[in-house]
């Protein structure tokens, strides 16, 4: 329940395959086993769905929706259902633009009901509290209408470039840090190439990203010789929660000694 995944056909009604198409029957029409069943001939849609807990089927779009960003493999139209569902949203499509070369990122286009601008903050809040952080886009792009071609399908390639957000470099507040808050703080800096943060800010709303989050784990490791997880990064990203964890193994390991 609520795992994106193909959506298959099978059953007694199911056809043979496409008429004087062998190559695309073989592709779509395969035997399976499901869970040590007996073996069923499905017929593959192509089309990614999810189960609702009331039962229901939720149809997601294409399945040749799948792209890879970073390493990561993202299902673009579960980002696009779910923007859909937000208030006031006609509307969505989602993609990976490289707008300057070698630097790719997420973004997602919206429309309003009744052509209305919708407000970019307020949907990526709804949407942030919902999708894992390597799936949230870096911009949301507001559109009174989408660009069509003259057959009537979205024309990807019309599409505004976004204005990507610049990051701030007024100066802030001196903080208190701890030794391994100010170590920590180094590596930050030298991995993302910026300076202007605080101690609670968020790893991934400084701009940081997946390969962002390994190579600072990479660095506490060569910095304070123990490996910290990464999922533990994903969870608390920031300095002071991660410093907490590695003060935390640390007084552990010295106990155990």
């Amino acid at each position: 329940v609520g795992v994106a995944g193909e959506i298959c056909i099978a059953g007694n009604s199911l056809a043979s395959g496409y008429l004087n198409s062998p190559e695309l029957t073989r592709e779509r029409f395969i035997d399976f086993a499901p869970y040590g069943l007996p073996e069923r001939r499905i017929y593959r849609t192509g089309d990614l769905g999810r189960y609702l807990p009331d039962g229901n089927l939720e149809f997601l779009g294409r399945i040749d929706r799948q792209v890879k960003l970073r390493g990561l493999r993202l299902e673009l139209s579960e980002i696009e259902a779910l923007l859909r569902q937000c208030a006031g949203v006609q509307d969505a499509i989602a993609l990976v633009r490289e707008d300057t070369p070698g630097d790719q990122r997420l973004v997602a286009y919206v429309t309003g009901k009744n052509q209305t601008v919708l407000d970019p903050s307020t949907l990526m809040d709804q949407i942030r509290r919902q999708l894992p952080l390597g799936m949230v886009p870096g911009v949301i792009v507001p559109l009174k209408q989408f660009p069509r071609t003259v057959t009537g399908k979205l024309d990807e390639k019309a599409l505004p470039e976004p204005e990507y957000p610049e990051v701030e470099e007024k100066g802030l507040p001196p903080e208190t840090l701890t030794a391994t808050e100010e170590r920590l703080r180094r590596i930050w800096a030298e991995v993302l190439g910026r300076e202007n943060f605080g101690k609670q800010d968020n790893l991934f709303f400084l701009g940081g990203h997946s390969i962002h989050a390994i190579r600072i784990i990479a660095r506490i490791r060569d910095e304070f010789g123990f490996s910290l997880p990464l999922q533990a990064l994903f969870q608390e990203p920031s300095i002071s929660a991660t410093a907490a964890h590695i003060d935390r193994q640390a007084a552990s390991s010295q106990d155990s000694h």
